[in-house]
């Protein structure tokens, strides 16, 4: 089969006439008669050839992505009105291909000042009209470009998005993280939806992202008594919405799109943070024999290991088998990135020496722990179940995450290395990035003058 430049794709010449050939998508072919679309194009000219050929290129991809736009939407339930505009589109496509013009919106044919282009397409308008041919509105929308673009609802962005322009923002994440992520955008969507309607993108305004802002602003500060919505949680919502406008302009080309929702966030304030567990509570408290009796053997452990090595709890209950390294001279923990789990930034990427109870936990379960792996939501709750319903928490403030800042006011207390905390800690450093951090001996020694005294019968209960 000779070679094909990719100017010339879709393009065969049959007998000195070139013609646009084409297979149909596996995604669309359940709602195609054809498997491959081949049309003359009516020249023997290669380059009026290219011209007509890209015309029914476009026009064919805008038919078969509305194909699937409309699937998505017909299967989440919205309805599908674009139907007709698409229908005139396309004929304006078509027209202005037989013309042997490609078409261009009439803001690309002023925007680019192609003086000849336009007289071009003037004459030929003006061809096409006779005392026995008047003059016709469809001609001109093709050849000047005045057909009006269908622009799809903000329900069928939201579902290319999902499908398609935002590929690299789930491939690497786990199943547990792909629907926590889509759940939110999910969630963003409707809040959208009720506030403003279901919209075409194209005719979303800066009133109407001054209307969504209102509506978190009134939840922010309700006139009822209903607890305050954090700003942290509102700016996440506004964002999801102007991301999802940004993303679709960029990724249909219109890039200079005026976002609706610039510049539309709360200031958000650090009046509320998770407080730490002191270190007299944890020793007398969560480290006493017993305190953990009757508790699941995996959630003992994994809280066992957060309180020596700073981790999120995610980090912890996702560790493989190789991850983490008993036989070393220096045992450790390896947390990284995986093909399906994403982390939370480069910095994350680090090893932790096991210390103290943190070590005893970790040689109980050397394959990790499956049971967790990939469930946040469930290990949240039954460890926050396990240390509430046994008088372990404080207040009513602490959290599992307040181990990690007690790790990390434990090492600001010691004067420990400031690069030393950030790598334990999976903290990003501004400033260029030279050598490893230190030996994992000298990090090790460095845990060991912060690690807490234990007595090992805090485990006789789950080794027996």
């Amino acid at each position: 089969m000779p070679f094909i430049r990719e100017e010339d794709r879709f393009l065969q010449n049959r007998n000195g006439v070139w013609r646009y050939y084409r297979r149909v998508p596996e995604a669309v072919a359940k709602y195609e008669t054809r498997r491959f679309v081949r049309r003359s194009l009516k020249t023997k000219s290669l380059e009026t050839a290219r011209v007509r050929r890209d015309a029914f290129a476009q026009a064919d991809d805008d038919y078969w992505h509305s194909l699937l736009v409309a699937e998505a939407s017909e299967l989440s339930g919205m309805p599908v009105d674009t139907a007709i505009a698409k229908k005139r589109y396309d004929a304006a496509c078509a027209r202005a291909m037989l013309a042997g013009f490609a078409y261009r919106t009439m803001g690309d044919l002023t925007g680019s000042l192609d003086f000849d282009d336009i007289a071009a397409r003037l004459f030929r308008l003006k061809e096409t009209t006779s005392p026995e041919q008047p003059f016709r509105e469809e001609d001109a929308e093709a050849l000047l470009g005045t057909a009006m673009e269908p622009t799809p609802k903000v329900s069928e962005v939201f579902q290319l998005y999902v499908d398609e322009i935002s590929f690299d923002a789930q491939k690497q994440k786990s199943p547990e993280q792909l629907n926590l992520w889509l759940k939110t955008k999910q969630r963003s969507l409707r809040y959208f939806l009720d506030v403003v309607g279901d919209l075409n993108i194209g005719d979303v305004t800066r009133q109407h992202g001054l209307d969504y802002r209102r509506f978190w602003q009134e939840r922010l500060a309700p006139d009822d008594d209903q607890k305050p919505m954090s700003p942290k949680t509102a700016n996440r919502h506004i964002g999801d919405i102007r991301a999802l406008y940004n993303d679709y302009h960029r990724h249909i080309g219109k890039e200079d799109a005026l976002n609706p929702f610039r510049g539309l966030s709360f200031k958000e304030t650090s009046d509320h943070e998770t407080p730490a567990f002191s270190d007299k509570w944890v020793r007398e408290k969560i480290l006493a024999p017993g305190a953990f009796e009757g508790a699941k053997r995996d959630v003992f452990l994994i809280i066992m290991v957060l309180i020596e090595t700073g981790a999120r709890p995610g980090e912890i209950m996702n560790l493989h088998a190789g991850d983490i390294f008993l036989r070393d001279e220096v045992p450790y923990i390896s947390i990284k990135g995986k093909k399906k789990r994403e982390i939370k930034a480069k910095a994350s990427n680090r090893r932790i020496p096991l210390v103290g109870v943190a070590l005893e936990a970790m040689k109980r379960a050397p394959e990790g722990f499956p049971m967790y792996r990939d469930r946040s939501n469930t290990f949240s709750g039954t460890a926050g179940q396990t240390m509430d319903s046994r008088g372990l928490y404080p207040t009513d403030d602490h959290v599992i995450y307040s181990f990690r800042h007690a790790f990390e006011n434990r090492m600001k207390e010691a004067r420990l290395d400031f690069e030393l905390r950030c790598n334990i800690m999976g903290h990003n450093i501004n400033r260029p990035e030279y050598g490893d951090g230190g030996s994992m001996a000298y990090q090790r020694d460095e845990l060991l003058k912060i690690a807490h005294p234990f007595s090992e019968a805090i485990f006789e209960p789950f080794d027996a």
